[in-house]
């Protein structure tokens, strides 16, 4: 495997785990939550330079619907991560005090809140249109056997994340967050650690396995109208 690409991985895979600890801010508190999301920006970053040729190809060949399908997703990802990190620098109390900023903190916590939890979903689906690639990746790695139990055992396990993630979805009332019917984050304290980021792992399932699955829909269906 090739430097870079080990390097891509990493940044990712740190990116998802930084993900996760980011929900968690009432278990990390303020200051660890505002460090942990400048680390969050900084890597974002590093990981578009680091694919700066998909940025390069934006305006070349012919947008299929697959294609058009994951520009959207990556648009509206790109757009959320920056309306985050600036709601975040208006709402800063450590990291980013220095700067001269004042009022509008309660319109910048609003679209901290939509922002946050539409990047999650957002970011989900991102993993989701690249998992060919990344289970492309991991047979290369591991090269696991070619055996029809095998797929079947992984499909059963994936659907039992994603209906697991359906009821997470709706339990944590993602979408009073993602349609702002709801001012502040609710946090259930008595829940076990392990729990909460069970509960996380499996939305990020959900969407991973919605966006997998539509997109090889998607390309199945654009191939057979060629």
């Amino acid at each position: 495997m090739k430097p870079k690409t080990i390097c891509k991985i990493s940044i990712d895979f740190i990116m998802t785990i930084l993900l996760l600890l980011l929900m968690a801010k009432q278990l990390t508190g303020d200051s660890a939550h505002e460090w942990l999301g400048a680390g969050m920006f900084i890597l974002w970053i590093v990981h578009h330079l680091l694919n700066f040729k998909w940025h390069g190809h934006l305006f070349k060949g012919k947008y299929t619907p697959p294609r058009a399908v994951q520009l959207a997703v990556n648009l509206l990802l790109f757009v959320s991560m920056i309306e985050t990190m600036i709601s975040a620098i208006m709402l800063s109390r450590e990291v980013f005090a220095f700067l001269p900023i004042s009022g509008g903190i309660a319109l910048a916590r609003s679209i901290h809140i939509l922002c946050t939890f539409w990047g999650f979903v957002l970011m989900a689906l991102h993993l989701g249109l690249h998992w060919n690639m990344i289970l492309n990746l991991i047979h290369r790695t591991v090269k696991p056997p070619a055996s029809k139990p095998l797929q079947i055992i992984l499909r059963a396990a994936g659907t039992a994340v994603a209906v697991y993630g359906l009821y997470a979805f709706i339990k944590n009332r993602f979408l009073s967050y993602m349609f702002l019917t709801s001012s502040f984050v609710f946090f259930d304290f008595e829940r076990p650690l392990p729990l909460f980021f069970t509960e996380y792992i499996a939305i990020m399932g959900l969407f991973i396995f919605l966006a997998h699955f539509a997109a090889k829909g998607l390309q199945k269906r654009f191939s057979k109208s060629k």
